[in-house]
């Protein structure tokens, strides 16, 4: 099976549990403001990498990952723009025994996504914001579908990392942190949530690729500015990481 791919992360740490053998796949339906990789955005870019060969790489890493908890993690871009592929690949790591886990936008088809789900023991699925205004304007995107998502995972009882990225003047509206807060206590499958600072190393992406940023103005947040927002997540008794 063929997938495009953007490029490869053979030890990671951050993207889910252990040491992380990380695909970052081509294309993404979302045009966030503070995205760091814009170049996974166009489908046609990157190159194309077949299962087969992929597979054969991991392997290589499999007592690390075996041994500290890793596994596979399929990343964009949204790897769920590329079903099959990724479909697939789960399929050879769980031959494996290697853990499988997709990070995702949620801004998916359901139906197409469940297929892949079969394979997928831990979703890192990124909530922007709880205000769909606000959403819309930072990914370009409705809230609705991820939220319907996020929801769906609950009823298959897939295990959920969620991710939210807190940026100054953007989404630090404390009202809809709180919101969101709420909305995750409905959500049992979720095991943590990682509070993401807004950080600026993808900035000279977007000058390279004569992308037009907005967000040069913005600050990175403070530690205390990080504490008081991981006070609102502690107050519904959620697993905040930050």
């Amino acid at each position: 099976m063929i997938g495009r791919i953007h490029s490869v992360e053979t030890c990671g740490t951050v993207d889910g549990p252990g040491i992380r053998y990380i695909l970052f796949t081509q294309g993404c339906p979302l045009r966030c403001k503070y995205c760091h990789n814009p170049d996974t955005w166009k489908m046609n870019d990157g190159k194309e990498e077949d299962t087969n060969t992929l597979i054969q790489d991991i392997r290589k890493y499999k007592s690390f990952m075996t041994c500290s908890g890793g596994g596979l993690t399929i990343s964009g871009g949204e790897p769920l723009l590329q079903p099959d592929f990724v479909k697939d690949m789960f399929i050879k790591c769980k031959e494996e025994g290697i853990h499988t886990c997709l990070d995702t936008s949620g801004f998916v088809s359901i139906e197409k996504a469940d297929p892949v789900l079969d394979y997928t023991d831990l979703v890192l699925l990124d909530i922007k914001s709880y205000n769909p205004t606000v959403f819309k304007d930072l990914t370009g995107v409705p809230l609705d579908p991820t939220l319907a998502f996020a929801k769906h995972l609950k009823e298959r009882n897939i295990p959920v990392w969620i991710r939210y990225v807190y940026v100054p003047g953007l989404t630090d509206d404390k009202k809809d942190i709180e919101d969101l807060a709420q909305f995750l206590t409905t959500l049992p499958n979720v095991q943590r949530v990682d509070l993401l600072p807004f950080h600026k190393m993808g900035e000279f992406k977007w000058e390279q690729l004569g992308y037009e940023y907005s967000l040069f103005d913005t600050e990175q947040p403070s530690k205390s500015e990080v504490e008081e927002v991981k006070e609102i997540f502690k107050k519904y008794n959620l697993p905040i990481y930050a």
